[in-house]
């Protein structure tokens, strides 16, 4: 009588969670918090055309929102500018530049294409009368053509507007140039009268000896914003352009003064048009984009709430435990909570259950933010589950694994949910453990699940930066990839890819000195149809703390062989330390089932820390690709929303020289998830990593599946920095 009592509450649930999803207030769903500060009342600052902050050719000392990510091209006379920016701290600007120049006579090309890197720190924030103060290097890693260090200070001064109820601004900006910025007009030098002559290189490296060496200048400019979409700007520049003078044809310049006007066509996009040193015209496009702004605002279908279950002393017979013996209620608790949780994007793995305690295993395919798909798992326990089952255990899995343990007491859920600081208040009352340390209960396996497979047909995007002749080329076709999971934590999966158009493999060959495990990249792009990858893998936990994989068969386009890994990380703890073991293979250029004569071991030991705020810091230590024994060190902000930006640079046993062009290996990475686009969850994301030219030193390999990537965003720091989204 009890069982099927259950049975028909059990249903119940499921008619009423099902009616709950169908409404349409619920399913309009609501949007979700940006987390950013109250925005400025006018535009964030314009950039120059160096990609930072600025007027034209001269910097200001402005800077950007924390986190603010922009694109922007910039040409006049014959120069080109494409640069990336990404403010990585309040007070920390970097810039990534690809530059080119007509008719330089640098090297015998037509067009000489360069790289260079900035940094600017802000040493002083506007206040009073108190102005912004930034110290900046450009092109401080690179080849020097565009080298420079700037001290720089902007005043902001608010004007009447009679168009409109918001004031405008007037922006006053002075400074003091070296290098590129100190060839004209200069007042002397401070440090030393000789700056070193650039003579190119290998380029890549720190240029110590010319920091604020040579001749100083002062520059100065005005931006007048008279309301929020207009801005009118001149300058003094101290920029002779001797380089594209004396020896080249680039441009003749007749004035140090430039004149420009801007407006802000989106709230993403500026466009500007200038006249530069008397003679040239120029223009500009700018692409200023945030974490916190998605391009489409984020709507979450409205979770069900909390049901808060019958009072213990008026219904005692609701309380019964009796049912925790039937193996009937057990198998229809695990149906229906599979069906409420399907309806969310979530994938029901198993349940292990008993009289006042369950434990859910499930797989987000939905979310980007893990701390969502808890929130749904908790609610969707509360509205299945007998009131007897007081504790909550909800465990997040990717292929087989456990990642981590999340407890939550069912009573905290129904008293804070509605609580002014629910989130923090229920932040404060979670647990967290190891989900290796199993617990006691009958558990109710989703057999549906194994063996699993899927399959996907999508295009496939293939770039190659930096060739000399021409600096980006790109492979389109479509890629057929398959998955087939016969038991937990087992995967085979490969991909088939052909090519319909492109023209990376009309790039040039590598003159590498090393063994060129990446550079003949054009090599690897002479087939039209390839195997992309096969490969087979076994993830699993051999202790608490301890993740493992190994992984065999073609683990990418490249190179195939053996790969294997330990990760310990703790689910509480910052700090996470990793091993990897790999023996491969150089595979044909036709990417079929041959391979080539090259092997090699290769394997790094790892530490990962979270330092807070979304930053993760990670040291590589080992040996690469090309037998070089070194170290790589990285650095990544993570965003709530699955945005990530990074940098990271290796140094190696290989000379500079041996290295080739560059000098090390370095580069720049993003990844922007889908549904910053399209303002629904997905998991997807595009991304790329951009080095300014890719040698062979310092190369690792490219293992599907590496076990960080797969943890972090399931731990307690991850968790714990997205906690208001539990209830979203």
């Amino acid at each position: 009588m009890t069982d099927r009592i259950w049975c028909q509450s059990v249903a119940a649930s499921v008619v009423a969670a099902s009616l709950a999803w169908a409404s349409p207030t619920l399913a309009q769903g609501t949007p979700i918090p940006t987390g950013e500060p109250t925005l400025p009342p006018i535009p964030t600052p314009s950039l120059g055309f160096y990609g930072v902050t600025g007027l034209m050719d001269m910097p200001s000392a402005e800077h950007r929102a924390d986190g603010a990510f922009s694109v922007s091209v910039s040409s006049f006379g014959g120069i080109s500018r494409y640069n990336l920016t990404f403010q990585a701290f309040p007070w920390l600007s970097a810039t990534f530049r690809y530059s080119g120049a007509q008719d330089l006579n640098l090297f015998g090309f037509d067009t000489y294409y360069d790289r260079g890197f900035d940094v600017r720190f802000r040493l002083l924030e506007e206040r009073d009368w108190i102005p912004h103060v930034t110290l900046g290097f450009q092109d401080f890693v690179g080849t020097g053509v565009y080298s420079a260090e700037y001290l720089v200070a902007t005043k902001t001064f608010a004007t009447p507007d009679w168009s409109s109820p918001r004031p405008g601004q007037l922006k006053v900006t002075a400074g003091l140039g070296w290098g590129r910025f100190g060839s004209a007009g200069s007042i002397g030098s401070v440090f030393d009268e000789d700056r070193p002559v650039f003579d190119g290189g290998t380029g890549g490296e720190l240029a110590t000896d010319t920091w604020f060496r040579g001749p100083v200048s002062p520059f100065a400019g005005i931006e007048y914003m008279p309301n929020d979409r207009w801005s009118f700007k001149v300058e003094y520049s101290t920029d002779a352009y001797t380089l594209e003078t004396e020896d080249s044809n680039v441009f003749d310049p007749a004035s140090q003064i430039n004149f420009g006007v801007e407006y802000q066509w989106t709230p993403t996009t500026r466009i500007g048009a200038y006249y530069m040193y008397g003679t040239e015209i120029g223009v500009s496009a700018q692409f200023q984009l945030s974490p916190y702004r998605p391009l489409t605002p984020l709507r979450l279908p409205a979770p069900q709430s909390v049901p808060v279950r019958p009072n213990r002393s008026t219904n005692p017979d609701a309380w019964t435990t009796s049912w925790a013996s039937s193996e009937r209620v057990r198998q229809t608790v695990s149906t229906t909570l599979g069906t409420v949780l399907r309806k969310d994007g979530l994938v029901l793995d198993s349940l292990v259950i008993d009289a006042n305690t369950a434990e859910v295993r499930y797989r987000n395919l939905r979310y980007a933010s893990e701390t969502n798909a808890v929130g749904r798992v908790a609610r969707a326990m509360a509205l299945v589950l007998p009131p007897s089952v007081e504790t909550f255990r909800i465990v997040p899995t990717a292929a087989g694994l456990k990642l981590s343990a999340i407890t939550i007491r069912r009573s905290d859920l129904e008293a804070v949910e509605f609580a002014p600081d629910s989130s923090e208040t229920l932040e404060a009352l979670m647990g967290y453990g190891d989900a290796a340390i199993a617990i006691q209960g009958d558990t109710v396996v989703n057999e549906a699940l194994y063996p699993g497979f899927s399959w996907s047909l999508e295009p496939f995007f293939s770039r190659s930066y930096f060739d000399p002749d021409l600096p980006f080329r790109l492979d389109v076709g479509a890629q057929l990839a398959a998955r087939y999971e016969p038991a937990p934590g087992w995967i085979v999966a490969g991909a088939l890819r052909y090519r319909i158009a492109g023209n990376v493999a009309d790039g040039r060959l590598s003159n590498s000195q090393l063994e060129r495990v990446r550079s003949n990249q054009t090599l690897y792009a002479q087939e039209d149809f390839t195997m992309n990858r096969l490969f087979a893998a076994r993830q699993w936990r051999p202790a608490p703390d301890i993740y493992a994989r190994v992984t065999g068969g073609y683990l990418e386009s490249m190179f195939g062989g053996i790969s294997t890994e330990v990760l310990w990380k703790p689910v509480t703890s910052p700090l996470g330390l990793g091993l990897d073991l790999n023996y491969v293979k150089q595979r044909d250029f036709d990417q079929r089932f041959g391979f080539q004569d090259y092997d090699v071991v290769t394997g790094h030991a790892s530490a990962y820390y979270e330092f807070g705020r979304g930053y993760i810091g990670q040291l590589d230590v080992g040996r690469y690709l090309a037998g070089d024994v070194g170290a790589t060190f990285s650095m990544d902000r993570t965003f709530d929303n699955g945005w990530s930006l990074g940098a990271f640079f290796t140094l190696t046993d290989v000379s500079a020289e041996e290295f080739g062009e560059g000098s090390f290996d370095k580069g720049l990475r993003f990844r922007i998830p889908i549904g910053w686009f399209i303002g629904e969850p997905n998991r997807q994301a595009i991304g790329t990593t951009i080095r300014p030219v890719q040698r062979d030193g310092g190369q690792r390999l490219r293992v599907p599946g590496r076990i960080y990537s797969q943890v972090r965003d399931a731990h307690r720091n991850a968790l714990q920095g997205q906690s208001a989204r539990v209830w979203e």
